[in-house]
């Protein structure tokens, strides 16, 4: 898709969703209470916050998107539970993302928060949520100490931890024949620095020798010609990488173009491949094999008729992790409001850490471990299928939780 047709497409978004935003103004009943066994149905206030503009606003969308499907598939409801949807914009700083936060929990007065890309933000909206004790859940940013240090009752996750993705790429490399010499590059910010840091305890462990790395500016770089020459000059036998979104684009093109996949193939955290950047990547894209919790090639009934029903919504646009994620949350949700005395934090975080596995999820069945998923790790190749790019499974690297 060009930058011209996805601003003109995120536009349509961004007008749709003052529809439900605008629905939202009205009472919760007094801050929202869900039912008691056999009690009178209730609403919960849900205030959705993704990108919409910035790097990531593809991301955004198809989070959106796996939000908007469950709900649409359910009725607007969780059980007899009337859902209303307040949606802001994220953007792609945490100088953009905490105002939206404190928007749609002070402001808008939502009971429980879903979403969220950037980690720094996630971070950085912490203790909003230990304080209000209202619920946040996490469907993107991987930052370890979210579920981590700086974990609190309040805050769990949908998504994955940074570090359990790309140590499972860490020790799939030290296993099959890159001991000698890997190069390992991030964008210069939390997320970038946790998967560097993951996948070099697990190579290392496994008795591999990160040769170099490097730390782009983020969301600054857009010519990448000078870190390709240190990873050409490195000795390196592969690379590790870590973008997403719009720079994920950029940098498998230049990869391609500058003669290095031959001889030094490239890997990865699955973000890089994953979503709309791998139609815009093209053929550069080709033989990139990375790791992720999901892929829209994944063989279960739940999968298959997610993808089914989530293209039939989207123009026949394919689903990516990111519109997963959210709709898991949506999911947890339903299951947790099943015996939850209310919507309040306290009241929803007792309930999730009772509903046992998530077996109907698209990614297959998962679990909370802590408050975060312990989840299966899939190590994926991005082929040309039919004319279209796809991430084929190529091997499931069995479950993985948060790494200590």
């Amino acid at each position: 898709m060009s930058d011209l047709s996805r601003r003109r497409l995120l536009g349509l978004l961004g007008a749709a969703a003052t529809v439900p935003a605008l629905a939202a103004c009205g009472s919760s009943l007094g801050g929202g209470s869900a039912p008691a066994a056999g009690g009178a149905a209730r609403s919960i206030k849900v205030g959705l916050v993704v990108p919409k503009s910035g790097v990531y606003a593809a991301l955004g969308t198809d989070m959106q998107a796996g939000w908007d499907l469950w709900l649409a598939q359910h009725g607007g409801k969780f059980g007899d539970v009337t859902v209303q949807t307040v949606v802001a914009d994220e953007g792609e700083t945490p100088q953009t993302g905490q105002p939206a936060v404190q928007k749609v929990l002070q402001s808008d007065g939502v009971d429980v928060v879903v979403g969220l890309v950037n980690s720094s933000t996630a971070l950085g909206v912490a203790n909003l949520f230990a304080e209000s004790k209202k619920l946040l859940l996490v469907t993107n940013a991987g930052a370890a100490d979210v579920t981590g240090k700086a974990r609190n009752p309040y805050i769990w996750r949908t998504s994955f931890v940074n570090a359990q993705i790309s140590a499972a790429m860490g020790q799939h490399l030290a296993a099959t024949g890159f001991k000698d010499g890997v190069f390992a590059i991030a964008p210069d910010y939390a997320a970038g620095s946790e998967v560097i840091s993951g996948f070099t305890k697990a190579f290392e462990a496994g008795g591999g020798k990160v040769v170099g790395s490097a730390k782009p500016a983020f969301g600054k770089t857009s010519d990448y010609q000078p870190f390709l020459t240190q990873i050409q000059q490195s000795g390196a036998k592969a690379t590790f990488c870590f973008f997403s979104g719009a720079e994920a684009i950029t940098f498998v093109k230049q990869y391609a173009q500058f003669g290095l996949a031959p001889a030094i193939p490239l890997y990865g955290s699955g973000f890089l491949t994953e979503g709309s950047v791998l139609k815009q990547q093209a053929a550069a894209a080709v033989g990139v094999q990375t790791t992720l919790h999901y892929s829209d090639q994944l063989d279960n009934a739940s999968n298959k008729a997610f993808v089914e029903a989530y293209k039939k919504a989207n123009n026949g646009a394919s689903p990516s992790c990111f519109s997963v994620q959210t709709y898991d949350a949506a999911n947890v949700l339903d299951r947790a409001l099943r015996t939850a005395t209310g919507v309040d934090g306290d009241a929803l975080s007792k309930a999730l850490g009772g509903i046992g596995t998530v077996d109907d999820s698209p990614r297959g069945p998962w679990t909370f471990d802590g408050q975060s998923p312990r989840q299966n790790i899939y190590l994926r190749t991005v082929q040309d299928k039919g004319g279209t790019l796809v991430n084929a499974i190529t091997q499931d690297l069995g479950p993985q939780s948060q790494p200590t």
